[in-house]
């Protein structure tokens, strides 16, 4: 069985912008251009293709990334069947508390088009996404959308992206018209104009420019061309001259251009009114990579650690990497992964290079969104799911048992919230267990967590829609009702200073006894390079370091892991109000060991001990998760919004026009912005909006430290 589409005509992209930037009415043009959906589902209908979920319909936003297979001929191409390229599309979520999605999404997708709001332009969480689509390298197209909105503004907008994003961005097209007045768009490499008529936007008019936009056509258009030429020593000779440049080699020169890295193609247009889509997808074929343009996956030899690679070839061992789990009413368990390398039949045995173990892939489905079309094999630079891995989690490599590789973990963020959650009932507790690690298998932002000392059960997430949503999915999805407390914070605990503290652990019992002694020196990780591209604190989370200092076997080497195990069991008991200590090095100085009584067991609880004796003289203190917050709101409410920010704690860090509003900036503890919409809502009448995203851990006052810690007692 062979590939019904050659590797350079496949294209494997991601729609990601901040929320409300209208991705997922671009994804429903998507495909209803493509000949995908026969009617367009809009979001505020509750109706979008990709927004199958029952929380989507009702809060009108993505919450999961939904996978989306259709095909595409380039307008230019007349309907040429031969040209047609297959697209492999995901559609993500913007609220900043579904992170997760865009984040696995990006790691296996090889390029983006990110959709900005063409009335707000740049927001908080298109810097996120953007900065994530940066640490994956893909590369990306821009989509001001929303044009024909009061405030729209396409200069506004591009300036925002060069200012906030990067300066390699470059218009591709200008506007006819703004707001109402919206009508058509100039395309600047071919220098004619494009109207959309006919059913939903469908039929493509290309007209000679007008005279009142020629001038501007002209003078962006010389702006771009200068910019493709200075990526080719040719192009530029022949620009000096003052040669004319066929379009065919501003577009190849350009296609390199952004699969480098090196400029940012910036398109415009109206989804919402059938403006400008069809378009953005000739762009994607023009200028974004097929898996052949992308460097070989790495990854390690599972055995030796040695560094490997995997060309995208059909031809090259199997080699694919799990994203996604989800669960679905009809089929069970879907397991969403991306083949790198190597082709995959349903009905194989595959290895999972992650656990050592091997599966059966009982059926290989491409996904529509929720609908299914079952296929008998996938191959190379393909987005598929498979239905009957009872072992495969997020993150996993799937490949050839003969020629294994391991491949890079997607790296996830820590939870800053959680909850207490119980069963209503008898019947709800024996459900809910299974409910919460299908939940948290899908989603590795959601942990789930039993509280020792209470026998509670302590769900985590990235925000208080994050585990609404969660626990309707749990009603939903699972038939289990529980009482739920109040959200509270995920606060940590590190240290400020060194400290050094020795215990022995000794105990008698008649027989055999326990005997274990360790010195150890505790100190502050040091901070990150502090012209990172991220705040200064952002690392102050995870942290740990042990150091074994000893020399000539004072403590027996097999004994050393076991100290080290000691030491973060008293991390993680905490050493102030009993949070998880976070970013300490810890370094074993000195010990003793004796022939007989020394054990595992005895050296783990004297590190455990020491560790807690140190850490109380190294100045321990509390950390708390800092978000970043925008509030956008009219002009005549800023003072009273900024003044309530201000006695919240918040580091207000600036203001700017949006639109007819003005956007506040501001840190803000997380503790500080429980119930801040409602509050927000009553205090602007309604018309302010916010979004809060976590930013870094720093650490808590004295006084609301001591609070936090009588609360604890």
């Amino acid at each position: 069985m062979n590939r019904d589409y050659p590797l350079e005509k496949v294209r494997n992209f991601g729609i990601i912008a901040h929320i409300d930037a209208g991705k997922t009415t671009t994804s429903e043009r998507i495909l209803y251009y493509t000949g995908s959906s026969h009617k367009i589902g809009e979001v505020h209908e509750g109706e979008a293709t990709t927004d199958w979920m029952e929380q989507e319909k009702e809060r009108g936003i993505t919450i999961t990334a939904a996978a989306i297979t259709c095909f595409w001929v380039p307008t230019y191409e007349k309907g040429d069947a031969s040209k047609k390229h297959r697209f492999n599309i995901i559609d993500t979520p913007g609220h900043v508390d579904f992170t997760v999605e865009v984040e696995r999404s990006l790691k296996v997708l090889d390029g983006g088009v990110v959709v900005f709001d063409g009335v707000a332009g740049v927001e908080p969480q298109s810097e996120t996404v953007w900065r994530q689509a940066d640490k994956y390298h893909v590369p990306r197209i821009c989509f001001i959308n929303k044009l024909d909105r009061t405030g729209g503004s396409f200069e506004k907008s591009y300036k925002s992206i060069l200012d906030r994003l990067t300066k390699n961005a470059v218009r591709m097209q200008i506007p006819i018209g703004e707001e109402d007045k919206f009508e058509a768009v100039i395309d600047l490499l071919k220098m004619k104009a494009y109207y959309f008529e006919g059913d939903m936007g469908s039929t493509i008019r290309e007209e000679e420019i007008p005279s009142t936009h020629i001038e501007d056509a002209k003078k962006f258009r010389a702006e771009l061309v200068e910019k493709i030429v200075a990526e080719d020593d040719t192009l530029m000779s022949d620009y000096l001259d003052g040669k004319e440049i066929a379009v065919a080699d501003l577009k190849r020169v350009l296609r390199k251009a952004t699969i480098g890295e090196r400029i940012v193609p910036v398109f415009t247009g109206s989804a919402l009114k059938n403006k400008g889509v069809q378009l953005v997808l000739d762009g994607v074929i023009d200028y974004l990579p097929s898996p052949l343009d992308i460097p070989p996956v790495k990854g390690a030899d599972p055995k030796t650690g040695e560094p490997m690679e995997r060309k995208a070839s059909d031809s090259e061992p199997f080699a694919a990497l799990a994203f996604k789990l989800q669960s679905d009413p009809y089929v069970g368990q879907l397991t969403y992964f991306r083949v790198y390398s190597g082709t995959i039949e349903s009905g194989s045995y595959i290895y999972n290079a992650t656990t050592g173990e091997k599966e059966r892939l009982g059926r290989i489905v491409r996904m529509h969104a929720n609908q299914r079309e079952e296929v008998k094999k996938v191959f190379a630079g393909e987005i598929a799911a498979a239905v009957g891995l009872k072992n495969t989690k997020t993150s996993h490599t799937l490949c050839d048992e003969e020629k294994p590789i391991l491949l890079d973990k997607i790296i996830f963020a820590e939870p800053v919230i959680s909850l207490r959650i119980e069963p209503k009932t008898k019947a709800d507790q024996e459900k809910m267990g299974f409910a919460l690690k299908r939940l948290s298998d899908e989603d590795p932002t959601f942990k789930v967590k039993s509280d020792t000392e209470t026998g509670e059960t302590l769900i985590m997430g990235m925000g208080e829609l994050h585990l609404e949503i969660m626990v309707d999915r749990m009603k939903r999805e699972f038939s289990v009702e529980s009482n739920v407390g109040k959200p509270q914070v995920a606060y940590k605990e590190t240290i400020i200073s060194e400290a050094e503290a020795e215990h022995k652990y000794i105990k008698q019992s008649g027989g055999k006894g326990q005997y274990g002694h360790v010195k150890i020196k505790i100190k502050p990780l040091p901070k990150l390079d502090p012209d990172a591209k991220v705040s200064k604190n952002t690392k102050r989370s995870e942290g740990f370091e042990f150091i074994n200092s000893i020399k000539g076997g004072v403590i027996p080497i097999e004994f050393i892991p076991a100290v080290e195990k000691g030491v973060r069991e008293g991390m993680e008991r905490g050493i102030l109000a009993g949070y998880k200590v976070v970013d300490i090095s810890c370094e074993l100085l000195f010990g003793s060991y004796h022939d007989v009584d020394s054990s595992e067991i005895a050296y783990k609880i004297a590190a455990s001990q020491a560790f807690q004796d140190a850490a109380k003289r190294a100045k321990p203190v509390i950390l708390e998760p800092i978000m970043k917050v925008e509030v956008v709101t009219p002009e005549k409410f800023m003072g009273d919004i900024t003044g309530h920010l201000s006695s919240k704690r918040a580091q207000i860090e600036g203001m700017e026009e949006r639109g007819m509003n003005k956007a506040i900036k501001a840190k803000v503890p997380l503790s500080e912005m429980f119930g801040y919409v409602t509050t927000l809502r009553s205090m602007s009448e309604g018309r302010a909006s916010s979004t809060m995203e976590f930013d870094h851990y720093d650490i808590v006052p004295p006084n609301v430290a001591q609070e936090i810690i009588e609360a604890r007692k």
